[in-house]
């Protein structure tokens, strides 16, 4: 049996960017209801018990029970307006269900047994995870909160794709429809590459000169030195009258 995640909001009649902020001073999130053609809806949550609804990770992905004064709608999270700074929540919007019409939906992805793989035993290896969500297709009865791909196996050079991930029945992912060349990595084991600067052969070649030029001043240095000597030995004292 599916679980149940139940918000609870009130109908609200003021509109308008000026209601809108008297709301928030008085602790609340204003919100709209659309869609399953039905007409809009305004509504309004309390910002507490509606912020600790959001740190789900079910808030974004699942069918949720919407109550307003009572009456029960499923919907799904369509738009969130969040402040820059603070950690208020803003806006929200809410598109309502058709159970009979699939719905398309974003869920994560939750990687499992990565620490017990053979590429995360293995020094100098780095699993990358290219894609975190993948967007899929179902009716809302069937509609997962996550997909779980088990990387257990994972190993050096091994690269999964969206195709591997294994979908609950009723569930398919519409990008792999599109052709081969859409169905992406999603994860991939690879051995770190040491980086190695390049000089540039320009800078090369003027070493090699300058120590060429080098090399003959610091000989014809050492034969002026060895001369030195040699010429001083030469020269006779003056004669004593």
């Amino acid at each position: 049996m599916a679980t149940i995640h139940e918000i609870t909001a009130e109908r609200r009649a003021d509109q308008g960017k000026g209601a809108s902020r008297r709301l928030r001073r008085a602790g609340k999130v204003p919100a709209v209801v659309y869609g399953a053609n039905g007409p809009a809806e305004n509504i309004q949550f309390d910002h507490l018990k509606l912020s600790l609804a959001a740190r789900n990770e079910w808030f974004s992905s699942a069918i949720l029970d919407l109550l307003v004064d009572g009456n029960r709608q499923k919907v799904l999270l369509r738009d969130v307006q969040k402040h820059p700074v603070k950690p208020v929540l803003l806006h929200l919007d809410f598109l309502r269900v058709d159970e009979s019409k699939p719905i398309r939906v974003y869920v994560s992805i939750k990687f499992l047994n990565k620490e017990k793989s053979p590429a995360a035993k293995t020094s100098g290896v780095v699993i990358s995870h290219n894609i975190t969500e993948v967007e899929i297709s179902c009716l809302p009865k069937d509609l997962p909160e996550h997909l779980e791909l088990d990387l257990g196996a994972l190993d050096l050079g091994d690269v999964l794709h969206l195709s591997d991930l294994k979908l609950p029945a009723g569930v398919e992912i519409p990008e792999l429809k599109l052709g081969k060349e859409y169905d992406h990595t999603v994860v991939s084991a690879q051995a770190v590459r040491e980086e190695v600067e390049e000089v540039p052969a320009e800078a090369v070649a003027e070493g090699a000169a300058a120590e060429g030029a080098a090399a003959p001043a610091a000989a014809g240095g050492d034969a002026a030195k060895a001369a030195a000597p040699a010429a001083a030995g030469d020269k006779k004292p003056a004669e004593k009258k």
